[in-house]
């Protein structure tokens, strides 16, 4: 990386405090510019270029926000436009997948067989994102009060709820950790690592291909369990709020018929 890209990724991460990761998406889109003040042929042959290598619209806007923003940064006049996305019905499991997902029952002397089934059970429960569960430690789960400590996007932290169910699974796997153990680590100790989706390839772990294929449910990015959380969510936030419109319902037929018999007797 030349010496303006390295500036700019310093005074990113010095000055404005950007996360780790957000430095390596900066690193990984300036790969692209063969120069560092690159005219407008320049910049159309960089899209043209990740275009031929395979990349989505949407991997491509990826890249060129982070372009625009260092050609701002140097005063270019020049800007990169977004390409247009498209827009696809994302998949999800339906109410059968769901419950044989609930249903299957991992080797009890297996420790990554459980280890897996309780990272999906958590993805299901919390609709927590893929990172922010995989580096949840054992002091981050709050037992008592059912609630998770998680480290967000933005380096935000925020409290996750979670249910008795779920409490059940964890107390089962939490029993033998150190409060500053990572609960979903390798052999080794580590924190366990998304895999890097190739072409054809939609699955977070190495090991969710194989899970899927043991549960006979359809392969689904692990990213993609926070919809379902939120459809579950607002599907059981209906039924409340049906419920208490019965019941608001309910009250006012029998306010109405103690009126009735009210009137009736004067």
């Amino acid at each position: 990386m030349s010496d303006k890209f390295s500036q700019f990724v310093r005074e990113r991460q010095y000055l404005q405090n950007v996360s780790p990761a957000t430095v390596e998406w900066y690193k990984h889109s300036f790969k692209w510019l063969r120069t560092e003040n690159p005219s407008e042929q320049e910049l159309k042959d960089a899209v043209i270029r990740m275009r031929e290598k395979g990349l989505k619209a949407t991997g491509c806007n990826s890249a060129i926000r982070a372009i625009n923003a260092y050609l701002k940064w140097i005063g270019s006049p020049h800007r990169l436009r977004y390409l247009k996305e498209e827009h696809r019905v994302l998949p999800t499991f339906s109410a059968p997948d769901i419950k044989k997902i609930l249903a299957y029952q991992p080797n009890p002397k297996n420790r990554y067989q459980r280890r897996l089934q309780l990272l999906i059970l958590v993805l299901l429960d919390t609709g927590c994102r893929i990172d922010e569960v995989l580096s949840l430690k054992a002091a981050d789960c709050d037992l008592d009060n059912l609630l998770f400590t998680v480290m967000g996007k933005g380096r935000k932290q925020r409290k996750i709820p979670f249910s008795f169910e779920l409490r059940r699974h964890l107390c089962q796997f939490l029993v033998d950790l150190h409060p500053e153990q990572l609960i979903f680590t390798t052999r080794h100790g580590k924190k366990t690592r998304q895999a890097k989706c190739t072409p054809g390839c939609e699955v977070a772990l190495p090991s969710f291909r194989h899970y899927h294929t043991r549960t006979n449910t359809p392969c689904i990015p692990a990213h993609l369990f926070r919809l379902l959380s939120a459809q579950g969510r607002e599907r059981a936030l209906g039924r409340i709020v049906t419920a208490w419109r019965e019941a608001m319902l309910f009250r006012r037929k029998e306010q109405v018929n103690e009126r009735t018999v009210l009137a009736g007797l004067w």
